[in-house]
């Protein structure tokens, strides 16, 4: 599958990273790469089911242009909403609907994450894919 540009670099970032934990760490600083969805609008809607944190999400599409907004209680689940946010935000909602989660297979993170956060992460994708749909 050929990737938007950003993803694609985060991609081989990630790739030439052997130790898990330094690829761990990478995944913490991708925190800071989420547009904030403040605790105060979270609500059973927009909250991930199936994740170990409190994690919600809320998607947007704005001049045709994919917006997603997270939040999470762990800095970890922030890292891979980053990660996400990275992934799709400013693609058209077409272009996002061709990405399927093993995007972070080949980050290697999945592998890095314990079995529960590795399918938390799988249900967050799943829930925005399905929220961009319903604009489609």
């Amino acid at each position: 599958m050929t990737y938007p540009k950003d993803l694609a670099e985060l991609i081989e970032e990630f790739q030439e990273v052997d130790d898990k934990m330094e690829r761990l760490e990478m995944v913490f600083d991708m925190a800071d790469e989420v547009v904030p969805y403040p605790p105060e609008q979270w609500n059973n809607d927009s909250k991930v089911q199936g994740c170990q944190s409190e994690a919600h999400v809320h998607v947007e599409i704005d001049d045709g242009k994919v917006l997603l907004f997270s939040g999470a209680d762990a800095k970890l689940v922030q890292g891979l909403m980053g990660i996400l946010t990275i992934a799709i935000n400013g693609s058209a909602p077409a272009q996002a609907l061709l990405l399927s989660a093993d995007f972070a297979e080949e980050m290697g993170i999945l592998n890095s994450l314990s079995p529960s956060r590795s399918n938390g992460f799988r249900n967050m994708f799943d829930k925005v894919m399905k929220e961009i749909r319903e604009f489609v």
